[in-house]
């Protein structure tokens, strides 16, 4: 048996009990995965989910009748926000879905000394509107009630001014050897507000790390191996939600 699918919504959508679906999600029930009258879905606003039914196929759009709302808890209470060193080729892709998969809930791309994108690349903005749809497809996939939005790219010194927003700050990095991320956890262990810088593949330079260090972020080992820049957010981000919130 194939799992439901989900779709997001907005509040303006639903009238009465009736959801409207129209644009690309319209297209792909129609067309793509030619669904039929009936067929149950799952549709969520950021804030509830709702049990749904398929009601009518038009020409432009589907109508879904809510059947109920669907009491599940599928956000963790700790908030988790990556800022990300912007990184070469795709790799990007794989951070974003796999850190929405885990259940981090913002994302921000950050332009630091050696990164090799660069924040006014003419193609920065088609890059945000494809990491922002890759989000939502893992968002739908993995059942988030919200789709983490994957902000516009920001420089690292911009990127410091944020860090008095967050309980705790982290920054893991890899000539760090003594303190250790599960440590300052357990030492924090109220904290719901936390924010996570990885640096691209070439790390952070020492100037950042001191910088960061002095705006309050806690520079942490992650483990006696390097992680590539596309698995360290992934491994820092699970570790935090499994030590304070709901993985595991």
């Amino acid at each position: 048996m194939s799992a439901v699918r989900r779709l997001f919504i907005k509040d303006e959508d639903i009238k009465d009990g009736i959801v409207r679906i129209h644009g690309d999600d319209a297209h792909h029930i129609k067309d793509v995965l030619r669904l039929k009258i009936g067929t149950d879905l799952v549709v969520s606003n950021g804030v509830k989910q709702y049990n749904a039914s398929i009601l009518s196929i038009e020409s432009t759009s589907v109508l879904l009748k809510i059947v109920g709302e669907l009491h599940q808890v599928v956000e963790s209470s700790i908030n988790v926000t990556l800022f990300q060193g912007l990184p070469k080729s795709d790799k990007m892709d794989l951070i974003v879905q796999k850190c929405t998969e885990i259940g981090i809930k913002k994302i921000v791309p950050v332009e630091t000394e050696f990164s090799v994108i660069k924040v006014k690349e003419k193609s920065i903005g088609n890059k945000i509107n494809r990491w922002n749809k890759i989000s939502q497809e893992a968002s739908k996939q993995s059942g988030r009630l919200i789709v983490p939005e994957v902000l516009e790219p920001i420089s690292f010194n911009i990127a410091l001014n944020y860090i008095q927003e967050f309980d705790l700050c982290i920054m893991p990095y890899e000539r760090e050897t003594n303190v250790r991320l599960k440590d300052v956890l357990r030492e924090n262990n109220g904290a719901k507000n936390i924010c996570i810088f990885i640096g691209p593949e070439g790390g952070f330079s020492s100037s950042e790390v001191t910088m960061a260090t002095k705006n309050g972020a806690v520079i942490v080992t992650l483990g006696p191996r390097i992680l590539r820049t596309e698995t360290a957010g992934i491994v820092a981000g699970s570790i935090i939600l499994y030590e304070l919130g709901d993985l595991g």
